[in-house]
């Protein structure tokens, strides 16, 4: 069965423009990466729990802000990897440099038996749609067509 993971895609109007809110990932595979390395905040849940709830907690996690207000259905995608990534978007307001993300740990470099640890996400930022296609991971192109439909914008 293949991984699945939730997410929450936090958005704003400003200037008669549609901004979205994405992360960067943390740690050295990612560190060099810009264009098309962008995520919607998300994370990993596991039997049981329901994935609403999941992404609203793994929001949290990755970025230290609050998810609250009414969700938009935004779908879900199947990443390269195979996993499966459901996401909700909400409208919020954040301010990207009190970003605090948790910690994980990793092997770096791979198969060294070395443990590294690094933060989930490293930094996140405000993007027009427009810019938002360019820096989000190609998978999740959708999740951003998707709000554009259902927000008429």
């Amino acid at each position: 069965m293949a991984k699945r993971s939730a997410g929450m895609l936090m958005f704003r109007k400003k200037g008669g423009e549609l901004e979205v809110f994405l992360v960067h990932p943390g740690g050295p595979f990612w560190a060099a990466k810009d264009a098309g390395a962008w995520t919607v905040p998300k994370g990993e849940y596991g039997e049981g729990e329901e994935a609403l709830d999941a992404a609203k907690r793994e929001f949290t996690e990755e970025t230290g802000f609050a998810a609250e207000g009414e969700f938009i259905d935004l779908g879900s995608v199947r990443q390269t990897s195979g996993k499966i990534v459901n996401a909700w978007a909400f409208e919020g307001d954040c301010e990207p440099e009190k970003l605090v993300s948790n910690f994980c740990e990793i092997e770096w470099p791979p198969r060294s038996g070395k443990k590294k640890q690094i933060p989930e996400v490293d930094r996140g930022a405000w993007f027009t749609l427009a810019q938002a296609r360019e820096k989000i991971l190609k998978s999740q192109l959708g999740f951003l067509d998707v709000l554009r439909q259902k927000l008429r914008f």
